[in-house]
């Protein structure tokens, strides 16, 4: 179990009554004099997130009523573990499944700490599964949305190409999974052109990480995941403000270990492979340039308008492999473009599919699981701006506008029409804390997709 969620109420174990704006009343009038006093001294109006402490005659905290909304999600309950006392909770109310699911995980989630470099004396409330919730779940999610954001929040010195490949192969020995990594000049050899040529001005080798996992007679369920650990720009430089928090450009490759890993743990039957291309875009003599042309491992060839669009380069290589095997399913992830966080915020990933009923089931699930995102279309009016004059494609079309849409035109090239794929531009940060969200790394969309996959492939009765 979680170190924040507990399996049992101890003998101080303190209740937890969720009431409404609505419900108030109605407890004031059923509760001891003395508590309804106090609580009406408070000014308690059990608004969203409000909290009124109860002490006995002792002194001692007897109970704490919490105001909630008439929905309970996620993040309802988020806010408390760092509030409260330090001490274990109960909620004294049964809750139905999902939502005693989703409120443990809220609470799990409250906990998270980024303690690699700088100790900390915080201690949180803990609380007590409830009794309806899913520990299984809780736990699954939990544990891979830690990975994630401890992946994204540590800096390049500590998780460039190498070190993302050690995170994999831990991943890949934890669930019995094979690992396998092709290294610098030796993607050359295997025709891995892009994913050398946008890495190998950097001191750490690029490298495309692969895992492969599950029964060789299930479906094959394909994850890639962009692995730029730290993106300078490249020769088309960014300024200082923009490169701040380049170190997260990798949480596409930390989605798609954390989502294997959900896929792993619960022990899905699918056969699964995990493809991230790791590199650090750097700048130095050997470094790829603006009008180079490039092959690419499906023999198109790129010139590169602009080497700050190096992610779409990376990821066609391993999208082609990936779309080489006709995977039942695929499923791609990216840091990819500042335009989808203009268009939607860094909330809101966006998502791009060429198969509208997959689209349709990732929007059902995202808005069942709290878990959210927002379709953009793959425009094919947009899909001539990929033209160049001397190579099939060109990886950054000018004039600024549609920039997500035109990324996932370009991913697309690499994709057949009849694998079902579905790409994310997501932020993969927190940029100030929220209940539940601490600032940093955030894990996006893994609820979400865990349960399209489990629904596309269930376990056979």
């Amino acid at each position: 179990m979680l170190t924040c969620l507990l399996t049992a109420p101890a003998a101080d174990t303190v209740p937890l009554t969720l009431l409404t704006k609505d419900a108030l009343d109605g407890w004031l009038t059923a509760a001891p004099a003395a508590e309804a006093a106090w609580v009406r001294r408070l000014g308690f109006k059990a608004t969203p997130g409000s909290t009124a402490l109860i002490g006995g005659a002792d002194g001692a905290l007897v109970r704490v009523l919490v105001g909630v909304a008439e929905k309970l999600d996620i993040w309802s309950l988020a806010g408390l573990p760092g509030s409260l006392p330090a001490g274990s909770y109960v909620l004294d109310t049964a809750l139905e499944p999902t939502t005693a699911t989703a409120v443990a995980t809220g609470w799990a989630l409250a906990c998270y700490q980024f303690t690699r470099y700088k100790k900390s004396t915080k201690s949180f409330a803990s609380l007590v599964l409830p009794a309806n919730a899913d520990a299984a779940a809780v736990q699954r999610f939990a544990r891979s949305a830690t990975l994630v954001r401890d992946l994204v929040n540590t800096p390049c010195e500590d998780m460039g190409p190498p070190e993302l490949a050690a995170a994999a192969e831990a991943l890949a020995t934890e669930f019995g999974a094979s690992f396998s990594v092709i290294v610098g000049d030796d993607l050359l050899a295997q025709n891995y052109p892009m994913i050398h040529a946008v890495g190998r001005a950097a001191e750490k080798a690029p490298r495309l990480i692969d895992i492969r996992w599950g029964d060789a007679a299930h479906p094959l369920v394909t994850l890639v995941g962009k692995g730029v650990c730290f993106d300078t720009g490249g020769l088309d430089i960014k300024p200082a403000s923009s490169m701040l928090m380049m170190k997260k450009d990798m949480g596409g490759g930390a989605h798609a270990l954390a989502l294997a890993r959900m896929v792993m743990d619960a022990k899905l039957p699918v056969r699964l492979r995990v493809l991230v291309p790791a590199v650090e875009n750097a700048v130095a003599g050997n470094a790829f340039r603006p009008m180079d042309i490039i092959p690419t491992r499906k023999g198109l060839t790129v010139e590169i308008g602009n080497t700050d669009a190096e992610g779409r380069l990376i990821l066609c290589d391993a999208l082609a492999e990936a779309d080489s095997e006709k995977p039942a399913l695929l499923l791609d992830f990216a840091t990819l473009t500042g335009a989808a966080r203009v268009a939607l915020g860094a909330d809101l990933p966006a998502l791009f599919s060429n198969d509208d009923a997959l689209a349709a089931e990732i929007a059902a699930e995202a808005a069942a699981t709290d878990d959210p995102l927002w379709r953009l279309p793959l425009w094919q009016g947009y899909r001539p701006q990929l033209d160049s004059k001397i190579a099939d494609l060109n990886n950054a079309p000018g004039g600024g506008m549609a920039g997500a849409i035109t990324a996932a035109l370009f991913l697309e090239q690499f994709v057949s029409k009849d694998t079902v794929w579905a790409h994310v531009d997501l932020y993969s940060w927190n940029a100030s804390s929220r209940p539940g969200r601490p600032e940093g790394g955030e894990a996006m969309t893994l609820r979400a997709f865990f349960n399209v996959i489990a629904k596309r492939f269930p376990p056979v009765a």
